[in-house]
């Protein structure tokens, strides 16, 4: 990084965890609206759809399940897709084609490398996503129709590659030419992008890329190179050029025993973030705070890194207290409600555990079913 973005006197901890949790809508959850905060946190992972309703239920109050719902299949003001590290996400529909344009090399590249092992030639991979457009003619697929579609059309190797690998619909997702659609029955559907969402503003692949990391550091910032690639799932390498275009526009910020940058127009934001009052909320599995940076001693203890972050890339509903998680949680249903077991990391005071019974009576309100903690240990 060039001299003139060296690091500045290091701003404390609180600062960074207040500057975050205000990025994501944890400190003020007020009148921002689904799209803005898909938008300000860079998308919603939602492997787990249930997972991904209550990240956004943990950043707005008052929010119904059914309005995301209609926000999806309705009014279409979200899309869900696949997106950064191959997974789901919620992002606003109007921001489909920055996201597509900006993560499509990787993306497309990282399947490609898996096809070649079964030596399959780029013109066969990407016949693939006329097969899936054409079929889509009409309206949506399940997955299930639209394999029974392109098993006939491929070749041998290719229809022994989709045996092996559980989709075969990534090129044709990671080029934008095809979205998520409602849920029928038990599985889910397919739809053509063009047909279903709006009309998108087209980027050229640079462009995206640097608008895309430009919202990544307003939302995760100070972070490194290593985070937004770690986050993006785009190489190193790649990633590179794209931040080093944006080295004007950034400044460096030593906090604790680790440094990184933030947009210069952040900076006096950053100073001056206080959190205030003392602020507990509980975060849901894959919440997106907990899947910003490659290293996450700065959310989690390392005693306690293996029950956050467990075996199979399975992250843990998670206490966040001031930015730190301080303890794990789960919820189930039990007769006609909910029960919550919340195990700490440390003691809580009474006002903070009370404030977990806060939390559980909104979480009770969102998923409209009385909601009762078990116990707290």
């Amino acid at each position: 990084m060039s001299g003139k973005n060296r690091s500045r006197p290091p701003i404390g901890l609180p600062n960074i965890h207040a500057f975050r949790m205000q990025r994501h809508h944890l400190l003020d959850r007020g009148s921002a609206t689904l799209t803005q905060v898909s938008r300000d946190v860079c998308g919603i992972q939602a492997q787990v759809m249930a997972a991904a309703e209550m990240a956004l239920w943990a950043r707005m109050n008052g929010l119904a399940r059914a309005e995301i719902s209609s926000a999806l299949w309705e009014k279409r003001t979200l899309v869900k897709t696949s997106l950064m590290r191959q997974t789901l996400h919620l992002i606003p529909a109007e921001d489909f084609s920055l996201f597509i344009t900006a993560l499509r090399r990787s993306r497309v590249e990282a399947v490609l490398r898996v096809m070649a092992k079964f030596h399959i030639p780029r013109e066969e991979a990407f016949a693939i996503n006329e097969i899936v457009v054409a079929a889509l003619r009409d309206g949506r697929m399940t997955q299930g129709e639209l394999r029974e579609r392109i098993k006939p059309k491929v070749s041998r190797r290719v229809r022994a590659w989709m045996e092996r690998v559980w989709s075969a619909l990534r090129i044709p997702l990671a080029e934008g030419l095809i979205c998520y659609g409602p849920v029928r029955g038990q599985g889910v559907t397919y739809v053509r992008a063009d047909r279903w969402l709006p009309k998108q503003k087209a980027f050229e692949e640079n462009e995206a890329k640097r608008v895309l990391l430009r919202r990544y550091l307003r939302a995760y910032g100070p972070a490194r190179l290593t985070d937004f690639c770690k986050w993006s799932g785009i190489s190193v390498k790649e990633a590179t050029p794209v931040w080093r275009s944006l080295e004007d526009e950034l400044t460096g910020v030593s906090f604790g025993d680790s440094s990184g940058f933030i947009l210069r127009d952040d900076e006096g934001a950053l100073a001056k973030c206080d959190a205030g009052e003392r602020v507990l909320r509980l975060l849901p599995s894959f919440d997106p705070l907990l899947l910003g940076h490659a290293e996450k001693d700065h959310l989690v203890d390392a005693a306690h890194y293996k029950r956050v972050y467990r075996n199979q890339w399975w992250i843990s509903p998670v206490v966040l207290l001031d930015g730190r998680v301080v303890g794990i949680w789960a919820h189930k249903r039990q007769g006609g409600g909910l029960t919550l077991e919340v195990e700490l990391f440390t003691k809580l005071a009474r006002a903070l555990r009370k404030g977990i019974e806060e939390e559980a009576a909104r979480l009770g309100d969102f998923l409209e079913a009385p909601c009762r903690i078990n116990r707290i240990h």
